[in-house]
């Protein structure tokens, strides 16, 4: 499966890869985009960013492993992030997961049917002071209890 960059998105291209003083430090910004024309990162599209930033595919592979924003498979309209690492483990992070799970029907890393969620066990979302939280999307939700994450849910569909 090929990937390329629609031409709107081209245009944007130049502009970002102006701001930087190294063209391979608008690596980040190039993956936003990809990902928001085709939904996740695909192999190919890290191959495309590659060669526009003249820079290793293993990089662009490091900068994509890394952060938990990028995607490399299909996620739902609502992508849920649950928090388990020590703060939120230890407010009830993994009820809250196992909670969302069996409402959801869905083990971490997969997608309903329907395509409208997906679900994610994450270590950190440096909300450990308001713990435990769930992000849906850009959207943190913190101070959660079992319920609260459910009526979350809920509200969404």
């Amino acid at each position: 499966m090929e990937f390329k960059f629609s031409v709107e998105n081209q245009e944007k291209i130049e502009r970002i890869i102006q701001k930087y003083p190294e063209k391979q430090a608008a690596v980040m910004p190039l993956l936003y985009l990809a990902q928001e024309q085709h939904g996740f990162i695909s192999v190919e599209a890290m191959r495309e960013i590659s060669q526009i930033l003249e820079m290793p595919e293993t990089d662009v592979l490091g900068v994509v492993t890394f952060y938990s924003m990028f995607h490399q498979k299909e996620i739902g309209k609502h992508h849920i992030q649950v928090c388990t690492n020590v703060s939120c483990m230890l407010r009830g992070g993994m009820q809250i997961f196992d909670a969302v799970k069996s409402k959801l029907g869905i083990n971490n890393g997969e997608v309903t049917s329907d395509k409208l969620f997906s679900l994610e066990e994450v270590e950190c979302m440096g909300s450990c002071g308001t713990a435990p939280m769930i992000a849906v999307n850009e959207d943190y939700f913190e101070n959660l209890s079992t319920e609260k994450a459910i009526e979350i849910l809920n509200s969404l569909k």
